[in-house]
């Protein structure tokens, strides 16, 4: 659909219907029923849920982890000239500085064509499965929205290996400068899905790098030192900077420690959504999960699923209905907000997924069988549309397992391929998920049924309550 523009999905919403809190249990969210043809809506809960699917239905949930991604830096000062020591040259300033991890930069595996995903679930499960209890947090002040900074906008070349000819291999230069836009802007259109074969999430050259937001991000500048405090005081984490891009982006390259993310739960922080006007609590840490998550590497949850309780799994089971899994680490091509005026200019970042064998095989016996796939949240939806996608542009159909990245913006206009049902949360006014819900069950119908929900004081974004449009 052409001529849409990003303000064609705003609405009005009173800032009280922006939940601020979980509610009291899990699985007692309002839930309102929309038809997906006809627009027609009514209120119920989301304890009905397993009653609204079929027997032979397939669920499919996103299990990514969010890991503790918002961590409180002080800048080090440069004395003097370098000694043998880093730190013994610096001082640290008194102003602290807010850094919200995005993703690491990973680089292939030797040997990746001939690891399925099932080999690399195996390989990787326990370094990268997260502990099922919840962790302790700590106190902490301020929860910033990042600001824009100028810079430049890297991303790192990936390595050319040898793959099979069965594999689609899309791998982009970096950027030049004559190539710098803003995020969001329009750029040369891409493949919505990346093939980069299988890997090992492993830094780069065996370094901890990661992408982060900074913030205030003017002041932090390439060659800098952040360190982060522990509770205690002592310095748990230290990073150099070592590329500065668009809107607060920094590239970091952290010191070697023994277990980085055992690090992050004891200094971390939850990255509750910058419209969730409070610290984060104790709480948070288990709430602001499912309770299916097991994979590590999400900055913002998957929230469409943080409804379900083990009872309601169970009762989805009792009923016929078969569950299947993904993993979207979700990162900037989910949140981050579209900064141009028309629809055809938006561009999302890339996102790291994996399809897993099982899941691959149970989509695929579902499609033969014209059985209905639900999809648990939007990037659910964008998984396994973009591995769809992929299926058709390779040398037959049926999906395969593999692990990639997409891009994949879904918007009016899109032909859904296989999803036929969608668990959503209430989105943003003006986001890239409203455009794929619009997409799914046309923008008028949408629209109307949110009105509806603020009429009837539904509560919105990711603590709020959800919608199921079948």
């Amino acid at each position: 659909m052409t001529g849409l523009r990003v303000e064609d999905f705003d609405y009005d919403l009173p800032p009280d219907l922006i939940a601020q809190q979980p509610p009291a249990e899990r699985g007692q969210s309002r839930m309102l029923v929309m038809d997906r043809a006809t627009g027609a809506v009514r209120d119920t809960h989301f304890a009905e849920f397993p009653s609204l699917l079929q027997p032979g239905d397939l669920l499919v949930l996103n299990d990514s982890r969010v890991i503790p991604a918002r961590l409180y830096a002080r800048r080090m000062k440069k004395l003097g000239a370098p000694g043998p020591s880093r730190l013994g040259t610096w001082e640290t300033t008194t102003g602290r500085v807010e850094v919200l991890l995005i993703e690491p930069v990973v680089t292939p595996m030797p040997g990746a064509p001939g690891l399925d995903s099932e080999t690399w679930e195996s390989k990787n499960a326990e370094r990268l499965r997260a502990p099922s209890i919840p962790r302790s947090s700590v106190e902490w002040v301020g929860n910033h929205e990042p600001q824009p900074a100028s810079g430049e906008n890297i991303q790192p070349r990936a390595p050319s290996i040898p793959r099979s000819s069965a594999e689609r291999v899309e791998i982009h230069e970096p950027m030049g400068a004559s190539d710098q836009k803003m995020l969001g802007a329009p750029s040369i259109p891409r493949s919505s899905a990346e093939w980069v074969g299988y890997h090992e999430p492993r830094p780069a050259s065996g370094e901890n790098l990661w992408r982060a937001l900074v913030h205030p991000g003017k002041k932090v500048r390439v060659g800098e030192i952040l360190v982060f405090p522990a509770p205690t005081g002592e310095i748990a984490l230290e990073a150099e900077v070592l590329e500065r891009n668009y809107f607060g982006q920094r590239l970091l390259r952290f010191n070697p420690v023994a277990d980085f993310f055992a690090v992050l739960d004891r200094i971390g922080h939850v990255p509750l959504p910058p419209y969730i006007h409070r610290d984060d609590a104790v709480a948070d840490r288990e709430r602001y999960q499912t309770v299916y998550s097991r994979e590590r590497g999400s900055v913002a949850a998957p929230t469409a699923g943080l409804h379900f309780t083990p009872q309601i799994l169970d009762a989805l089971t009792a009923r016929g209905v078969e569950i299947a899994r993904i993993t979207l680490h979700v990162g900037l091509g989910t949140f981050a907000p579209l900064r141009v005026e028309r629809v055809d200019q938006v561009r999302l970042h890339r996102e790291r997924y994996t399809l897993p064998k099982a899941t691959a095989e149970a989509v695929n016996r579902a499609v033969r069988e014209g059985r209905r796939i639900v999809a648990v949240g939007t990037t659910v939806v964008r998984t396994l549309e973009a591995a769809a996608e992929a299926a058709l542009q390779a040398a037959g159909n049926p999906l395969r397992p593999h692990s990639g990245e997409t891009e994949i913006f879904i918007s009016p206009g899109f032909q859904f391929r296989l999803v036929g049902a969608l668990l959503t949360n209430f989105h943003l006014p003006k986001s890239s998920l409203l455009m794929l819900v619009s997409a799914f069950a046309g923008r008028e119908r949408v629209l109307a049924a949110y009105r509806h929900a603020i009429q009837e004081r539904y509560r919105f974004f990711s603590y709020g309550d959800c919608m199921f449009i079948a």
